[in-house]
């Protein structure tokens, strides 16, 4: 089932252009990894986003945090509001 997209509907969020492939990993040093669990038992799995090239904990990036809903739980986000930055790769379970 293919589903539109928010730009489908003449929405334009941010002013930036997309990138060429308008994912995430068009932004120079990003990477995303995952990997899904699949048993009997579980249906789980884990995303993580490395936001650049550079050593996060060494090399801080500027950050910040919104949640939408405040359904669901956080690690970090107390921090990233404090100091505006970003020390680790994002995960997402």
């Amino acid at each position: 089932m293919e589903r539109n997209r928010i730009r489908d509907f003449g929405i334009v969020p941010g002013r930036l252009e997309t990138g060429k492939r308008n994912k995430i990993t068009d932004v120079p040093g990003v990477k995303v990894g995952h990997c899904t669990v699949k048993t009997e038992e579980n249906h789980t799995g884990i995303t993580v986003i490395v936001p650049g090239a550079d050593n996060a904990f060494a090399q801080k990036y500027t950050a910040a945090a919104y949640v939408h809903n405040g359904f669901g739980k956080s690690a970090g986000l107390v921090q990233v509001e404090e100091l505006g930055t970003l020390e680790t790769p994002i995960a997402l379970t």
